[in-house]
């Protein structure tokens, strides 16, 4: 049974005339009419109204009916505001990636104010490489990610944030330790540390124009675990500047004309919740705020 022709019933119940209750109702009294006369045939041909002059009246039956409507109506109404007051105040988690460096900083303090803001926000993290965070974002797993690069797959949309520099992790020792910077051809048939597997790739195919592994000695999670094993003398790493911290045995040195483009990753046409979309749109801002006023 149509819910609105209940309440277009209760309605014109209440107020015995059909011009008023359609004004009330928002439709034409044809309308109303039409529906009343519906509901009688549905209920077998029962007559809910009854002519008083020029207005009507409830039937005995009609009666009966408005008070079983009118309860039904009121439970209906209860059970829909609990379900809004519950929704309204149910958890919002927010799934989302990131590529090791970019935590750290101006995302790591958004994330904490966003929390403080908004006592229904909770955040799933996850820390892995783009190519990774992107198969998670396609499968949605993750309602965004930040990544350092691209995909062509069309169902992807990136934004770009920022540009960032990128560091050469070397052992003390190392002859090339006390440089004051570093080109690419110099180190990249040095044995590596990748802690981020497209990181190594796009750097070997634009400083050497392959895609060889050959060089990659060891592939960990974290750019800390790559730190580690650089100051062990396993190897050199590459590094992205927000991930450099000083470490015992280990010495950076900038890498001369290399950048690290960090991109946000969703997928397209994915409905997002209000204060997870938000989210996106604050982080996006702040970010590309901050680049440019370091310039």
């Amino acid at each position: 049974m149509n819910y609105n022709v209940l309440r277009y019933f209760s309605v014109l119940a209440q107020v015995e005339h059909y011009t008023v209750a359609a004004a009330r109702l928002g439709i034409s009294q044809p309308s109303l009419s039409s529906a009343i006369h519906n509901l009688e045939n549905e209920l077998g041909g029962v007559k809910l109204f009854e002519k008083s002059g020029r207005n009507i009246r409830l039937t005995d039956e009609g009666k009966f009916y408005q008070e079983k409507v009118d309860a039904a109506l009121r439970e209906l109404h209860t059970a829909s505001l609990m379900l809004r007051d519950s929704r309204v105040s149910a958890p919002v988690v927010i799934h989302m990636g990131f590529v090791s460096g970019t935590l750290s900083g101006l995302v790591a303090q958004k994330i904490a104010d966003y929390c403080r803001g908004n006592n229904r926000i909770r955040f799933h993290l996850t820390e892995s490489s783009a190519e990774n965070l992107m198969d998670m974002v396609r499968q949605e797993q993750l309602d965004m990610a930040i990544v350092d690069s691209t995909d062509r797959d069309r169902s992807l949309h990136f934004r770009k944030l920022k540009e960032g520099n990128f560091f050469v992790a070397l052992p003390e020792a190392h002859p090339l330790a006390d440089c004051d910077c570093i080109e690419p051809a110099m180190v990249v048939r040095e044995p590596q540390i990748v802690f981020n597997y497209n990181v190594a790739k796009s750097f070997k195919e634009w400083a050497a124009g392959t895609h060889s592994d050959e060089s990659v000695i060891c592939t960990v999670n974290t750019a800390q675990a790559a730190m580690d094993l650089v100051a062990a003398g396993l190897g050199i790493s590459f590094i992205p500047d927000k991930c450099v911290q000083p470490q015992p045995g280990v010495r950076f040195v900038p890498l001369k004309n290399w950048h690290q483009a960090l991109y946000m990753c969703i997928l397209y046409d994915k409905w997002l919740e209000p204060p997870v979309w938000d989210f996106v749109e604050l982080l996006v801002s702040s970010i590309r705020e901050a680049e440019k006023n370091e310039f």
